[in-house]
């Protein structure tokens, strides 16, 4: 590179992160959460819930026609790269200096939404790459993976179909399974989830994530019987609590690490007792812990790779919220209320954990 243009792109990016340092503190970032997003870490793995991340373009073969200027939600290119904007910021805020360097999201329309993020707002200079397919879920939304290829090198990724018994006409997100390693050394395998949602009534709608939450358990415990040791992170929305059963008995998740079994699954959403008065997203007052972060008792107990239960965190800066009129506290920050546009970043507040080496 030529170093008068190297010289400008480093002073690009300090005056993008002194910025958006500025920013996050103007917004008063508590002092723990700062202390949590600049502890020094071996690699940080995120995810995040982005609310109907949707381009204002009609595609004929999903169900995007809300999404246009002339919809229901009157979604312009304004509003859409305020959006980019938005989740870019919230990327690169829990970064602290350096961004994460994984990155899963749900609700994303298409490819085209991810290269514009990547490549259209500043996280431009940090050189994502992108792990995407898309699913048959019929509103066009799926799930992806950001990562940077200089810290992680995929081996394998699967995007496993959802296929309900006695329900063909049913579609919902593919599942993303990636196998890799963490700068060439430890080898990760990672699930980025968005379970189908409780639209219609929690009863109502639990068989479909008890399926899928079966489908992701007869692949880790495949893995598991390989490797006893293998490292499994299983993240996303899974519109459930970490104790309702598509959780607590079909992926047979521990919720304490009193006796830590490497081939057992350990939900670090519970385990952690950080969070006692907030969850990721809130519906009529009630805050819920839908989005979650899920591992293999090998990196609990891992003598090289390793996550402690208090590096889970849920991002909840003030720029994130606002004051709910109505149930009284704060709420997420959201892109829309109903049809009303109302200019925020998301519905969730994103989550993430650390992987240290010892």
């Amino acid at each position: 590179m030529n170093p008068k243009l190297k010289i400008k792109l480093i002073l690009f990016i300090l005056v993008f992160f002194i910025g958006n340092v500025n920013f996050i503190l103007a917004q008063g970032l508590s002092v723990e959460l700062s202390k949590k997003i600049e502890t020094q870490r071996y690699a940080r793995i995120m995810f995040y819930n982005c609310e109907n991340l949707f381009d204002p373009y009609n595609d004929t073969l999903k169900n995007d026609i809300e999404f246009m200027p002339e919809g229901n939600y009157h979604w312009t290119k304004s509003k859409y790269h305020k959006k980019l904007n938005n989740i870019s910021k919230v990327i690169t805020a829990i970064g602290a200096w350096s961004p994460p360097e994984l990155v899963g999201l749900c609700e994303i329309e298409n490819k085209k939404v991810l290269y514009d993020l990547i490549f259209n707002t500043p996280l431009y200079h940090f050189e994502y790459k992108i792990i995407h397919q898309e699913s048959q879920d019929k509103r066009g939304i799926d799930v992806a993976l950001l990562y940077q290829p200089k810290s992680y090198t995929p081996i394998k990724n699967r995007f496993i179909e959802i296929n309900f018994p006695n329900k063909s006409w049913k579609n919902t997100r593919d599942i993303l399974y990636s196998k890799g390693t963490l700068h060439n050394d430890d080898t990760i395998h990672l699930f980025v989830n968005h379970w189908p949602s409780r639209w219609g009534g929690q009863l109502e709608s639990e068989d479909n994530r008890l399926h899928v939450a079966s489908v992701v358990k007869i692949i880790t415990d495949s893995i598991m019987a390989d490797s006893k040791h293998a490292n499994i992170i299983i993240l996303g929305d899974f519109n459930d609590e970490p104790t309702d059963q598509s959780i607590s008995k079909i992926l047979a998740t521990d919720n304490s690490i009193v006796d830590i079994k490497h081939s057992q699954l350990y939900n670090l959403t519970a385990i952690s007792n950080s969070y006692p008065n907030i969850g990721t997203l809130k519906y009529r007052g009630k805050w819920s812990k839908f989005d979650q972060i899920i591992i293999s008792g090998n990196l609990l107990d891992n003598k090289k790779l390793h996550a402690k239960t208090e590096s889970f965190t849920i991002f909840n800066p003030n720029f994130l919220l606002e004051k709910d009129k109505t149930y009284l506290g704060y709420k997420p920050y959201r892109t829309f209320i109903g049809y009303k546009y109302n200019g925020g970043f998301s519905d969730h507040l994103p989550i993430f954990i650390d992987l240290n080496k010892r």
